[in-house]
């Protein structure tokens, strides 16, 4: 991460635990307020209440909502195609993930495997309430959970959103033999 951009994240973000339970890659510590997993983790509640979950966001279609008491439950219900509308829930996820912050809760984000959709969600609330780049979030979050990959739908999205945010996107949309793809992926 650039000097520059790192100086633009508040000290929240500035060392994050790693953090992860069972298989690697499980649950990941992307701020002080905020996790990101599989959805296999929403089923754990004493790994949940080991991290101080508050609310869990579920950005799935098909895992469902297990209602503990202690939890608030937010639910995405998306397709991870490339056409499925997670736009339209950046600034409510985000707003949501902001608010459990502001009372001193935490947030667990996820969807099945922790790579698309609810990767998506958390670099949109890194721009929005971090006020850092898409690029810049992207690689947080990359670099806390190596394997998010926002499918080419989700990428389109969150360069619409950089747009709205910032008046500019630091992200573009390439061809490469593999099909269009964020430059982010080029090698």
């Amino acid at each position: 991460m650039s000097s520059r951009a790192h100086s633009k994240l508040p000290r929240t973000l500035a060392a994050p635990r790693m953090v992860t339970d069972g298989d690697v890659g499980d649950i990941d510590q992307i701020t002080s307020s905020l996790f990101l997993g599989r959805g296999s983790v929403a089923s754990n509640r004493d790994l949940l209440e080991s991290r101080l979950i508050t609310c869990i966001v579920n950005a799935s279609s098909k895992i469902p909502n297990y209602y503990w008491p202690q939890f608030e439950y937010v639910k995405v219900s998306v397709a991870d195609t490339p056409r499925a509308p997670i736009g339209l829930y950046f600034d409510t996820v985000a707003d949501k993930i902001h608010s459990v912050n502001r009372e001193q809760g935490t947030t667990f984000v996820h969807c099945s495997a922790g790579v698309s959709r609810s990767a998506t969600l958390c670099i949109a609330y890194l721009m929005k309430f971090h006020h850092v780049c898409l690029l810049e979030a992207y690689r947080w979050v990359k670099a806390r959970r190596p394997v998010i990959k926002p499918n080419v739908g989700f990428w389109e999205q969150l360069i619409d959103y950089e747009c709205q945010l910032f008046g500019k996107s630091t992200v573009k949309m390439v061809q490469t033999p593999y099909g269009i793809e964020p430059d982010v992926y080029e090698k």
